[in-house]
């Protein structure tokens, strides 16, 4: 699965001021990241503020990201959810034509236990038309799941091939990279430590931050597979403020910011999300002119 290593993006989508979908900005987005150096892209993830996406709004968005992409890189979908059965529905009858994985979150607000999470990817895994990558984000699903059950669940479920791994937990993660079975991948799901996951083993990210500062970002990826680990580090500690900056109000309000700066889409959120305030704007504002 060379394919998901190195930098893949998680999409934001582009809202207008009267906060309809916004197709030329996301048309932007698309091209500013390609352009910049990104391997492939995630659509729907949770930086796409899929929660407050009706049906038909992700029809057209997961349509108009093939379309613009044109087979340029590998596309992800994300299909997850905290009713089993749901997702399964929702797998069956997912639009995946140009699409190549599917990105399916751990289930949320449940707090199911390690082996009804173990159960919930055993389930729905016979139903995806394509090969999963499970995502453990426990920040915001309430539960993690432990290294112990990630390998279980690569070691039994073949159409399983990776982990996005956000719990932010670097011991967790060379516990998974120890402990995985071959071809399985290990992707980081947190921008900041995206790298010593990457110098432990890791096969890359699925980043905010890497469609923003998009061709420093992606090629301090780049570099840390190829083993160049001292000035892989040296762009770390150059992009460091911006990635904190980008979280201090919430994602994807950070980096709609940052984007807007750059000229690439407007910085509009839905609620209950807000923009990012004045001061966390001019931040990032200066932090760009600084870095160019």
């Amino acid at each position: 699965m060379q394919q998901f290593r190195g930098t893949g993006v998680a999409l934001v989508t582009p809202f207008k001021g009267d906060l309809s979908v916004d197709y030329d900005g996301l048309t932007n987005v698309i091209n500013h990241s390609i352009d910049g150096g990104v391997d492939y892209m995630v659509v729907m993830g949770t930086t796409a503020e899929n929660a407050t996406l009706t049906a038909e709004e992700k029809s057209k968005i997961i349509a108009h990201v093939r379309a613009i992409n044109k087979g340029r890189v590998p596309l992800v979908l994300g299909v997850g959810g905290n009713n089993t059965q749901e997702v399964i529905s929702n797998l069956q009858a997912a639009e995946v034509e140009g699409y190549d994985a599917i990105l399916s979150v751990s289930p949320y607000y449940n707090k199911p236990t390690q082996e009804g999470i173990y159960q919930h990817y055993k389930a729905i895994a016979p139903h995806s038309p394509l090969p999963i990558i499970i995502y453990n984000v426990p920040g915001r699903t309430g539960s993690n799941i432990l290294a112990e059950t990630t390998v279980r669940i690569a070691r039994d479920i073949d159409n399983i091939i990776g982990i996005k791994e956000a719990a932010g937990d670097i011991v967790q993660a060379l516990y998974i990279l120890k402990n995985r079975p071959e071809g399985f991948l290990v992707i980081s799901g947190d921008d900041m430590i995206a790298l010593p996951m990457v110098s432990a083993g890791g096969d890359g990210v699925i980043s905010v931050i890497g469609q923003g500062t998009v061709a420093p970002f992606c090629t301090m990826i780049k570099d840390g597979l190829n083993n160049a680990f001292a000035k892989a580090y040296e762009t770390q500690y150059k992009l460091m403020p911006v990635i904190d900056m980008i979280f201090e109000e919430g994602n994807p309000a950070g980096i709609k910011a940052l984007l807007k700066a750059q000229g690439v889409c407007d910085d509009v959120v839905r609620l209950p999300l807000v923009k990012a305030s004045d001061a966390l704007t001019k931040k990032i504002t200066g932090f760009l002119k600084e870095l160019s």
